[in-house]
């Protein structure tokens, strides 16, 4: 059997070249979180205010005005926004966050002005702490976790701006320690990501998957997180928000899927997703998507199976000259699929998709090798199904790969002509 996989962001620009900028850094996280499985911090700049477009480069503060800053704040000085605006385009410098944190009683006067009533104020003072929230800096994301317990009080707050700001910065003091995160669960963070799968905001549900995932992702998450999880009733929510049918909540949809990605990982307790029906959401979410990129509908077939198997046929097709990586995704995919069950195999074999999986022979290296592994696993099953494979004329296809200068493509290729020796030595 071929076993299956592991797994494991010089003029000035307006906002809404901010926004692209913002997707396509983004994009850039989603594709190094897959293929590295990254940890990474996300910086929200995409601000609805004229101060953050004033300037492109800020000049650096010295100590002695981080200092003046601080006392300014603490004195309740008339322009005191004004100062909370200069104070945070100045923590953009790692040197200034520093020198911040180190000013004598900087970070209570900071949660002060978070837990204000004065709206503008408390925004502003939100953007500072998220500012320091990016930080590499362990003792500057240290000096933030007085903070956490507002920050997940204000979660169930009405403003999805200001839910959105909170929620990556929670985001982002989540991967610092283990010791953050188990403040974090005593302050009840979990039942506040719940609260915010209820929003009808997509700029806040995918602010909270990507919350949610940081967390997810933690050494310690099969222990003592995921548990918490599933009995939260967050996976009904989680498969309810990947079914969602607008194309604006596509991003949330990601984050959701790594959501669950990293809790199936954690192989806590599968018996319990599928029980929940976590397979057959994934199914028709494929079939939607698949829907989505060809925009037209689905026939109907009598095998789900079937439903699926179409739905990998459709995205690898349509995806196969701008985005290899879901070619080798649904590759991958169909391999889990075909390892175990020879009624995958003959849903594939009946609804005569091999021609489509041979098409892609040849395509690249990493393409080759995993269609050449769905093969096997195929053939594998015995006689009957080596035969209908012959008869799309594999053997002759194959034996063309041997002359491959690539070994492992070589090597596939004598696997599978081993296995048809074996089952069909004619």
């Amino acid at each position: 059997m071929w076993r299956r996989r592991k797994f494991g962001k010089t003029s000035q620009p307006g906002l809404e070249d901010l926004r692209a900028q913002r997707r396509e850094q983004e994009t850039a996280l989603r594709s190094a979180r897959r293929e590295q499985h990254l940890i990474s911090k996300r910086l929200l700049r995409d601000l609805n205010d004229d101060e953050t477009l004033e300037e492109n480069v800020q000049p650096a503060f010295s100590e002695q005005q981080v200092v003046q800053l601080v006392k300014d704040l603490h004195r309740g000085s008339a322009d005191k926004l004004r100062s909370l605006i200069a104070l945070r385009q100045g923590l953009r410098d790692k040197e200034v966050q520093l020198m911040f944190i180190r000013a004598e009683g900087s970070m209570r006067v900071l949660i002060g002005l978070f837990t204000c009533q004065l709206t503008d104020i408390q925004m502003e003072a939100a953007r500072c702490l998220h500012e320091l929230s990016n930080s590499a800096d362990p003792a500057v994301c240290n000096a933030c976790l007085p903070a956490t317990s507002y920050l997940v009080t204000y979660l169930a707050g009405s403003s999805p701006n200001f839910i959105e700001l909170c929620l990556y910065t929670l985001g982002n003091l989540i991967v610092d320690s283990e010791a953050a995160r188990n403040q974090l669960l005593l302050q009840g963070m979990i039942p506040a990501f719940s609260h915010c799968t209820q929003s009808p905001h997509t700029t806040v549900l995918e602010a909270a998957g990507y919350a949610l995932s940081q967390l997810l992702q933690a050494k310690e998450a099969p222990e003592k997180i995921v548990p918490i999880v599933l009995q939260s009733g967050l996976i009904q929510d989680i498969l309810r928000l990947l079914l969602c049918s607008s194309e604006e909540g596509l991003g949330m949809m990601i984050e959701f899927a790594w959501c669950l990605h990293y809790i199936v990982s954690s192989h806590v307790n599968n018996i319990l997703l599928i029980s929940q029906g976590v397979l057959s959401t994934l199914m028709n979410l494929l079939i939607k998507l698949a829907d989505f990129v060809t925009k037209t509908s689905i026939q109907c077939m009598e095998l789900v199976n079937g439903k699926l198997l179409v739905a990998l046929f459709v995205l690898m097709q349509h995806f196969q000259n701008e985005h290899v990586f879901m070619v080798k995704e649904c590759l991958w995919t169909l391999n889990n699929l075909t390892v175990d069950d020879p009624l995958v195999s003959s849903a594939l074999l009946y609804l005569n998709l091999t021609p489509l999986l041979l098409q892609l022979l040849g395509h690249s290296q990493e393409i080759s090798v995993l269609v050449l592994t769905v093969l096997c696993n195929i053939a594998d099953f015995g006689a009957a199904y080596c035969q209908r494979l012959e008869e799309k004329d594999l053997l002759s296809r194959v034996t063309l790969l041997l002359g491959s200068e690539d070994v492992q493509v070589t090597l596939r290729c004598l696997d599978l002509m081993t296995i048809f020796l074996r089952y069909s030595p004619e």
